[in-house]
């Protein structure tokens, strides 16, 4: 019998789980939390229960309990600066998780709905390249305000397991090569990995506008919107991250939608959509810069990667740099399900959270 893992990765407004037979998936489902449910709620935190509970009922659903796992993954969520790989899920977690995360955020869930089944069965829960992976050179972390230094945020989940996957495919090791990686889902996120650590990053608020984020955006003028009287705190959270970006401009979140749009004549969505290439194809010619341009290949990857239109426009600005390969999807179940394996495996050693 192999290694059955469960994968957890609370989002929003819904909760995937996945189960895995050693690198086999057994079954996969988006379970949906509806917004007059999520609603009763004032912080993310106090969902742990209901989504606990509709996870195990999954489970159950699909002809398995607690007690045939071997482990349990979930999404690393918003933690003090962590390093890349698995970590074991312990009470200091918890405790940070539950009372002081980095950012509100329904990732920080994962673990302790890990946690909590794991218990059930006497096994071990994990996350795994949590989004706060933090590998920074000291030199990275300069922003030029010393009261606001850069911190490492990205979608380093799927980005480092296309970049392993990548390495493995052109017969190299991953701690030896460097990689660029553009995840283009609906929130865009740049990250550079040099010789098998994540050494610097373009967060979704430092880069790109995407589906729903503006991006990075001129400070003066966000000041000035800011202290206009016009909106409050959290509707200006609002206008930089979930209702920016194509939103903002085409009022959908949806690429396909203005694909169609473009499809049909529509100018401005043409100039908007290709905008939105240029400024990841700028992030990736920043990005290579950091390691000097010694670059083995450039990542497109994420839910819009799929879209020829998009990557064919950044591929033509960057191929220069590197070539460029296309690996589409989030890939965020298979990536912690495999990274559990390793471990479980003996390949690779779980870290211990201290902070």
């Amino acid at each position: 019998m192999g290694y059955k893992i469960l994968a957890i990765n609370p989002g929003s407004t819904s909760t995937k789980i996945a189960l895995y037979e050693d690198d086999k998936e057994l079954f996969c489902e988006t379970l949906n939390h509806p917004l007059e449910e999520i609603g009763k709620y004032d912080k993310v935190q106090e969902q742990f229960e209901m989504r606990k509970d509709v996870v195990l009922s999954c489970l159950k659903k699909h002809g398995y309990d607690a007690d045939q796992l071997s482990a349990v993954v979930g999404r690393g969520g918003m933690l003090p600066q962590v390093k890349s790989g698995a970590y074991t899920v312990n009470e200091k977690m918890l405790e940070r998780l539950k009372n002081n995360p980095a950012m509100e955020h329904a990732s920080n869930l994962g673990a302790l709905i890990a946690y909590e089944i794991a218990n059930l069965a006497g096994i071990s829960a994990y996350i795994y390249d949590s989004v706060r992976v933090d590998e920074f050179k000291p030199i990275a972390r300069i922003s030029g305000m010393p009261d606001i230094p850069r911190t490492s945020t990205s979608h380093a989940l799927n980005t480092r397991a296309m970049a392993m996957k990548l390495a493995q495919k052109l017969g190299g090791k991953y701690s030896d090569m460097n990689f660029i990686v553009a995840h283009l889902g609906g929130g865009i996120s740049l990250n550079v990995h040099e010789k098998g650590k994540l050494v610097d990053v373009i967060p979704d608020d430092e880069g790109p506008f995407s589906p729903e984020g503006s991006g990075r955006v001129p400070c003066k003028s966000l000041i000035n919107l800011c202290f206009s009287g016009k909106y409050d705190k959290k509707t200006m959270h609002k206008k930089l991250r979930g209702n920016g970006g194509l939103k903002a401009y085409l009022n959908t979140t949806d690429a396909r939608e203005v694909e169609k749009m473009i499809l049909n004549g529509n100018e401005e969505a043409k100039l908007i959509y290709e905008a939105m290439a240029y400024q990841v194809a700028k992030g990736i010619g920043e990005l290579a810069t950091v390691i000097e341009g010694r670059v083995d290949a450039i990542i497109l990857t994420g839910g819009i990667a799929y879209s020829e239109m998009l990557t064919s426009w950044i591929k033509k600005r960057v191929e220069f740099i590197a070539p460029v390969e296309i690996m589409p999807g989030e890939n965020e179940m298979e990536s912690l399900a495999l990274g559990t394996l390793r471990v479980l495996r003996g390949e690779e050693e779980a870290r211990v959270y201290s902070e």
